[in-house]
């Protein structure tokens, strides 16, 4: 676990001295990451072979949470078929130094269900707040990451392929731990392009895409970018899977569609 975990050590540490930093008004020194702002990739959300919808991965760009600088990034999915409609926003804002999650927002519309979920997090005392309820502090984890932040996060972990890897990480203790499966290699085409991809299998102790029974895999580039490429689950209602159909890694890149 020490092994595993070196890195998310390491961030800790950062996070202690760009509170320091912070204290005495000097600029904490960023954690190196594969995004940077305005990366965009976007998808087409495919039930089995059928198109139903879009989703969007982008990174917005800076902002102060607590006086804390946090990136903001945001993963949308729409659409669906004439029986089953959704619309979900998930929103994270992960603490420049650490990545350490400081807020999370969740928009479902799912079918006939519609919940807005708002989380308060903070990492220097191990606890999160749901904002709906105000009064009530729950215990949460050091150095905590929440579901859309995960998806960043693990860009940033060597990942060797036939390794476990366990995360305690999650901000509801009881979800822990997350565990990412590195699969295979493999050579896969999406409408972006053809690419070289690295297969993670993640599993999270709650309900959907990424539950125990979900079998869900994750493409990622197998480069220092690590960009999500396709996503595929098999759910008890089906097949629902995501390709990535253009991206862009920065505001002054144009869209690309070009095989690599």
């Amino acid at each position: 676990m020490t092994r595993l975990f070196a890195a998310a050590a390491l961030s800790g540490a950062l996070g202690g001295a760009a509170l320091d930093a912070q204290t005495s008004g000097a600029a904490p020194v960023r954690t190196p990451v594969p995004f940077a702002e305005g990366e965009d990739l976007s998808y087409d959300v495919r039930f089995g072979a059928i198109k139903v919808g879009s989703g969007r991965m982008r990174v917005l760009g800076v902002e102060s949470i607590r006086d804390r600088q946090a990136w903001h990034v945001r993963f949308t999915v729409s659409g669906g078929t004439f029986f089953y409609r959704v619309n979900d926003v998930y929103e994270s804002w992960m603490d420049v130094v650490t990545l350490n999650s400081l807020r999370y927002v969740q928009d479902t519309d799912q079918g006939s269900r519609e919940r807005e979920r708002a989380f308060e997090i903070f990492p220097e005392r191990a606890v999160y707040q749901e904002v709906a309820k105000r009064n009530r502090i729950m215990p949460s984890v050091s150095e905590p990451l929440d579901d859309g932040s995960f998806l960043f996060y693990i860009r940033t972990v060597p990942l060797e392929v036939g390794k476990t890897y366990e995360f305690n990480n999650y901000f509801k203790p009881e979800r822990n731990p997350v565990t990412i499966r590195v699969l295979r290699r493999e050579r896969v085409k999406v409408p972006a392009g053809t690419f070289n991809a690295i297969v993670l299998q993640p599993i999270i102790k709650t309900s959907g895409i990424f539950s125990e029974g979900g079998q869900a895999e994750i493409w990622l580039t197998d480069d220092d970018k690590r960009m999500m490429l396709q996503m595929k689950s098999r759910l008890s209602f089906g097949s629902l899977n995501l390709y990535l159909r253009s991206y862009r890694f920065s505001s002054a890149d144009t869209v690309s569609k070009e095989d690599n």
